[in-house]
């Protein structure tokens, strides 16, 4: 992680000092860090198990998809007119008109039809290794989730992030909102080099969840919408209320979507193909411990939690949103849904709020709910073969629920 980190840094360059001081702040602050962790796990638990592997090596070793040719620049540098390390420290002047050069030559070596040297690997077992392209996956979603963080803070007015002031504090909420999207560029740039397509549909399919998620959000806990996304475990009440469907949607869309589609497509990376199951169980992963994640993040709003950069207990509250230990407390004490329809807005509603949740099951009920989707994502681990990074994957099911950060 400390190697994907410093590396991370060298992609956030820009001629602009403050671009890129914004842009890489929040990657100064201590982090969680879990949704690469998720990608170079379930890279390092998949990788020999696809149809497609050997060739996934070869291209590592003698393509484009090195590591060197990952970290070139897209263009020439008077062309794209920024800084990046890894680039040479010149640009083409502005004072004279820009002459038509002619392209540079390279030439890609094509795969051998048998791929000898790489065949003799017997299928489905484990190499116990990363590929340059995974690498740089779990960097692309942490650029991500952090540009996510730079916009949500602005729409929150969040003061802190991490115990630290937030970008917006820091920085203002122009410079906080155009920082995200130069992420969100860096990010697209890089994302382009992996050459997999569906890799491609799957992350650019994050970012749109992530502005879905954010739009059902600011319309509000009693907005109708239509059959929930999630269906919950059996063995719990099931809250098939259209607020329990919105939240719960919410939930995925900001959340756990990048965590299942980067474990997929961290999979997919590593050759598997249409119709092998070792994506749909990175994909069935990633969803079930995001929403769990999510939850217990909830459970965490209603105890003071500085160290966490929120501002105090009910935070979300204060934000007009009514998360899971909200809605449960609601069927328990019914007099919360005036409060929550007005989104606590008039005086001492989150006083009173906070009051009826603490005295109700909400949060033990939110945190059994959080279990489930936990148990069920270890549940589907059963299917890849034993191995380290299958256990740490089973232990991340055990510590995102009983986590306190």
């Amino acid at each position: 992680m400390t190697r994907i980190r410093a590396s991370l840094l060298n992609l956030l360059g820009s001629s602009q000092p403050t671009l890129s001081q914004i842009a890489s702040y929040y990657f100064h602050h201590p982090s969680k860090q879990l949704r690469p962790l998720l990608v170079l796990l379930f890279s390092r638990a998949t990788n020999g198990l696809g149809s497609h592997y050997p060739l996934k090596v070869w291209s590592a070793e003698h393509s484009r998809l090195t590591a060197e040719q990952l970290d070139a620049p897209l263009s020439r540098p008077d062309v794209l007119n920024d800084f990046n390390p890894s680039m040479p420290d010149h640009t083409a002047s502005f004072h004279s008109p820009f002459d038509l050069r002619p392209p540079p030559t390279r030439v890609y070596p094509s795969p051998p039809p048998s791929l000898p040297h790489v065949s003799s690997i017997p299928m489905h077992q484990l190499s116990h290794t990363l590929l340059p392209t995974q690498r740089r996956l779990a960097q692309i979603v942490e650029m991500i989730h952090v540009a996510s963080l730079l916009h949500d803070d602005v729409l929150d007015k969040s003061p802190l992030r991490r115990g630290a002031p937030s970008a917006p504090a820091a920085f203002g909420n122009k410079i906080t909102v155009l920082g995200g999207d130069f992420l969100l560029g860096r990010a697209s740039a890089a994302l382009s080099r992996l050459g997999e397509e569906e890799v491609v549909e799957l992350i650019s399919g994050v970012i749109a969840n992530l502005v879905e998620g954010e739009i059902l959000q600011m319309q509000g806990a009693g907005t109708k919408t239509e059959a929930s996304l999630h269906a919950p475990p059996s063995h719990l009440e099931a809250p098939f209320t259209d607020r329990w469907s919105t939240y719960l949607k919410k939930t995925y869309l900001k959340t756990a979507s990048l965590m299942a589609k980067g474990a997929r497509a961290a999979v997919v990376l590593g050759g598997c193909k249409e119709g092998e199951v070792w994506k749909e169980v990175a994909y069935a992963y990633g969803r079930n411990l995001g929403i769990a994640f999510q939850l217990v993040d909830d459970i965490l709003d209603f105890s003071s939690s500085t160290a966490l950069g929120k501002p105090g207990s009910g935070a979300d509250l204060r934000l007009g949103l009514a998360t899971g230990p909200v809605l449960y407390a609601a069927e328990e004490y019914p007099e919360l849904e005036p409060l929550i329809a007005r989104g606590f807005k008039q005086d001492g509603d989150v006083e009173r709020a906070l009051s009826l949740i603490h005295a109700s099951s909400g949060v033990s009920r939110t945190r059994d709910l959080a279990r489930a989707h936990a148990e069920k994502a270890r549940e589907v681990l059963r299917v890849l073969p034993p191995s380290e990074a299958r256990e740490a994957l089973e232990a991340l099911t055990d510590g995102v629920v009983r986590r306190g950060w």
